[in-house]
């Protein structure tokens, strides 16, 4: 799979996925919630993408669980969307467990966001430490509401 890099607005290193703003850093922008949507398929990236460029959230993207746990260090996300099926050594709900048992963003919010809507599909979320788990196909205007709720 190949990694989208791009250059941080203020950074002198590339960072692995996409950066929403572009130009300088604002104190409004400083305040802004920064948002890591991991999903492996580009076209459900891309529209939770879209579905959230116009709020006031610095979004940033990996293609895989991986590519994330990077990208988790260098961001500190304030929320992470986690696609609970993704190739690679770590899966959703992998990522989640490690996320939550890191003192450094244990408090950041997890969303897991999944084609399995089964009861036990939802526990296994939860038990991994996710705050959410919203089933697929979900609408954008359901995504933005649980995510305004939990930042």
């Amino acid at each position: 799979m190949k990694e989208l890099r791009t250059h941080h607005a203020d950074a002198q290193w590339p960072t692995i996925g996409r950066i929403a703003c572009v130009g300088r850093l604002s104190p409004q922008h400083e305040a802004m919630k920064r948002v890591l949507i991991v999903e492996d398929q580009p076209e459900i990236r891309e529209l939770i993408h879209m579905t959230l460029e116009f709020e006031n959230y610095e979004l940033h993207e990996a293609p895989n669980g991986d590519a994330a746990l990077q990208m988790i260090e260098k961001v500190k996300p304030d929320l992470l969307l986690l696609d609970v099926m993704m190739p690679g050594s770590l899966n959703g709900l992998e990522l989640c467990k490690r996320v939550k048992a890191d003192p450094n963003h244990k408090k950041a919010k997890v969303v897991m966001l999944s084609a399995r809507s089964q009861a036990s599909d939802r526990q296994a979320g939860l038990t991994a430490g996710a705050d959410a788990y919203l089933s697929k196909p979900f609408s954008p205007r359901e995504l933005l509401q649980l995510i305004t709720r939990m930042v």
